[in-house]
C-alpha cells in the first residue's frame, strides 16, 4: 500500500529580517509560490497544506490549490517554536482528513529546492527507518578549524578542539549546515517528542546552489541571482 505523505508549508505573516518575505516577489513569483510548486510537482505527496496567520499568504496558497490551516496567533510570533506549529498542523489534518504516514515540511524560505530533494528525503527516511530526515549542505566554516568562541575573560579558542592538531581545513572532520530544504518525519514522532534530535536522525545532502535559506535581503538577492542565471 502506498504511503500517505502530506506536505506542509509553514509561513508566518511577520518577519523582522525581511518584512513580508513570504509574499515578496522573487524572479516574478511570490516567495511561497516556489514551495507550493515543488510540493505539487512531487509524485509522493498526497495533499499540500499551508499553515499561516496571514490572509495574503492564505490567498496565494489557496489559489495554487493548497489547503489552508489557520495558524493560532500564539504559534505565529518570532519566539514560537516551529515544533509546536508542526504538532498543531498534524492534529488539524488528522481530525479532518484522517491519519497519514509521513509529514513533509517544505519551508518557504528555501525556494531553490528540487522535486528530487523532496523525493530523496522521503525515501531516505523510509529506507533508514529513521524518526526524521533532515537536509544538510557542506559548511563554509568548521568548528575544528576556523570557528572560535570567546570566554568570560575575553580569551579566544576553537569551538571544538580536535584530538590532533589540524593545520588545514581539509584535515578537519567534515561538518555540515542544516538547511531548510526539507524535513521528513512521522506524525507519531513529532507528537511524542520535543525536537529534531530526540530520535534517530538521517539526512540527505543538498548542494549549496539549492540550499539558500532566505532570512534577509542578502539571501534574497543571492537566490534571485541563482534563479535568473539558471
Amino acid at each position: 500500500m502506498k504511503n500517505i505523505n502530506h506536505a506542509f508549508i509553514f509561513a508566518r505573516g511577520g518577519s523582522k529580517g525581511l518584512p513580508n518575505k513570504n509574499i515578496r516577489t522573487l524572479a516574478g513569483k511570490p516567495l511561497i509560490q516556489y514551495a507550493l510548486m515543488t510540493a505539487f510537482a512531487s509524485p509522493s505527496i498526497s495533499k499540500v497544506f499551508v499553515s499561516t496567520d496571514d490572509k495574503k499568504i492564505a490567498a496565494i496558497a489557496q489559489t495554487a490549490g493548497a489547503i489552508i490551516i489557520k495558524r493560532p496567533k500564539e504559534l505565529a510570533t518570532d519566539n514560537s517554536p516551529e515544533w509546536l506549529s508542526w504538532r498543531h498542523a498534524i492534529d488539524w489534518v488528522t481530525e479532518r482528513y484522517g491519519e497519514f504516514d509521513y509529514f513533509v515540511s517544505l519551508p518557504s524560505t528555501s525556494p531553490l529546492r528540487s522535486v528530487n530533494d523532496v523525493e530523496s528525503a522521503i525515501n531516505k527516511c523510509i529506507e533508514d527507518e529513521a524518526d526524521i530526515c533532515i537536509s544538510v549542505t557542506p559548511a563554509n566554516r568548521s568548528p575544528y578549524f576556523n570557528m572560535v568562541k570567546i570566554d568570560s575573560v575575553g580569551g579566544v579558542d576553537l569551538v571544538n578542539k580536535p584530538e590532533s592538531k589540524v593545520s588545514r581545513r581539509q584535515d578537519a572532520p567534515e561538518v555540515f549546515d542544516i538547511t531548510t530544504v526539507v524535513y521528513v518525519s512521522t506524525p507519531y514522532f513529532i507528537l511524542n517528542n520535543n525536537g529534531v534530535f530526540s530520535g534517530k536522525v538521517t539526512s540527505i545532502r543538498v548542494p549549496k546552489e539549492r540550499a539558500v535559506d532566505i532570512d534577509d535581503i542578502f539571501d534574497f538577492r543571492l537566490a534571485e541571482i541563482i534563479i535568473n542565471e539558471s
